[in-house]
């Protein structure tokens, strides 16, 4: 079986392989701290999406990052990965996060205000918006730093891959989800009326991300790296409706971050439980995730269940019909086309074709390959794991058949802008 506390190491403050971390793991030590940084993570990602003004966007995106730095560095197993990843995000994170505090800085040079509305109300009379022009640069890289995009995305393989699964499901869904609400917020409300200024910079940015995630995915061995350059092309299919700059923009862009949300809560739920043979490593047993591709040969012949839900968020991701990322794409694609942007729509088409073919890849290896000698086990879930497994397999079917209602609220959503 395995527990909540199963993911994260015994001691967080130990040495990786220490005597102090081995004395702990025999007592049965558990990271508590996970919970309320956890907490404080959801409570930055909430306040990040729904403030108003860029001096509290900036608290909420510290109450936001911090927590996820030490949540990225706490895994049981391979702990010096683990630690290697959080000081990598930590630092990049640094970084982007001082490129936004500047870029308030000089929105508040243009306007002489950090509310997005006056922003907007001042660029709409000022006649030199240069310093304003400045100001979006320096917050979109902050920004497109949280969401992943090229070419601020160098942090997510390494990260994705190092934190604890169920950290890594919490950041690829929940941390977009934040970070996209507020450059909607940005782009929308803030800085609306300059935008044919700073359109070209996301039209080479969603370009660039979309290919690169999708090239980039295809030589990966390993899956968690692979989803991660997947939300990277991801995060290139989200920037079509930011760029849209209308109301079927963010409707579209709202019901993307909803379905795909559900869909790698799933699949990295689902990579929690594929465990390698267990082996002895020190006083206790290896019990690490089967993460290579290899080692799922033959997966789905064994466990037909585990097999045929991760193959569902894979359709979803490739965006096939009769999933919820098909609804996603095809309304995001709909929306920038819509506003003028055809050729980002066909460049979108094209690395959606690239990626169908690693997703493609993973469930032929499942049901059509033969295991390989030493193959990896289901280890049973917890009931929460279970019922949330559960739950995004039926999200994302039922919002492949039926999306009208969340695209309806979405909708709503929009209209309040």
């Amino acid at each position: 079986d395995i527990t909540d506390a199963d993911m994260f190491t015994s001691s967080g403050a130990s040495v990786p392989g220490s005597d102090a971390e081995y004395e702990a793991t025999r007592a049965g030590g558990t990271t508590t701290e996970v919970f309320p940084l956890a907490l404080f993570a959801v409570g930055g990602m909430m306040l990040f999406g729904a403030c108003g003004d860029l001096l509290t966007m900036f608290v909420a995106l510290e109450v936001m990052s911090l927590p996820l730095y030490l949540l990225c560095g706490l895994a049981r197993r391979r702990r010096l990965i683990s630690q290697e990843a959080a000081l990598k995000y930590f630092l990049l994170g640094a970084f982007a996060s001082a490129f936004f505090l500047f870029g308030a800085a000089f929105a508040y040079g243009a306007t002489g205000s950090l509310d997005l509305a006056e922003i907007n109300t001042s660029l709409a009379s000022a006649d030199d918006r240069s310093l304003a022009v400045i100001g979006f640069a320096l917050l979109s890289v902050g920004l497109l730093f949280k969401i992943g995009a090229v070419p601020f995305h160098s942090w997510i393989p390494d990260v994705y891959q190092g934190a604890p699964t169920p950290v890594t499901g919490f950041m690829a869904s929940a941390t977009k989800v934040a970070a996209f609400g507020g450059l909607l917020r940005v782009c929308y409300l803030g800085f609306g009326e300059i935008h044919k200024d700073w359109e070209p910079i996301l039209w080479a940015v969603a370009i660039a991300t979309m290919l690169i995630g999708a090239i980039m995915a295809v030589t990966q061995s390993d899956i968690k790296r692979m989803l991660a350059y997947s939300s990277i092309t991801h995060a290139g299919f989200l920037l079509l409706g930011v760029i849209a700059l209308d109301e079927h923009g963010i409707t579209a862009t709202l019901f993307y971050l909803a379905v795909y949300g559900f869909s790698t809560l799933g699949a990295f739920a689902t990579i929690s439980v594929v465990r390698e043979p267990d082996r002895p490593v020190g006083p206790h047993l290896s019990g690490r995730e089967a993460t290579d591709i290899s080692q799922w040969a033959g997966l789905g012949k064994r466990y037909p269940l585990v097999g045929a839900m991760f193959s569902m968020f894979l359709l979803a991701f490739a965006g096939i019909p009769l999933t919820s990322g098909f609804i996603a794409k095809f309304a995001v694609f709909s929306a920038a086309a819509g506003s003028g942007a055809g050729i980002l729509v066909v460049i979108g088409v094209l690395s959606s074709a690239i990626a169908a073919y690693f997703y493609i890849r993973i469930i032929i290896a499942m049901f059509f390959t033969d295991p390989p000698a030493d193959p990896p086990h289901i280890v049973r879930p917890s009931i929460l794991t279970t019922a949330g497994i559960a739950a995004c397999t039926v999200v994302t079917i039922l919002l492949g058949i039926l999306p009208q209602p969340l695209l309806d609220l979405a909708e709503r959503a929009a209209q309040f802008h």
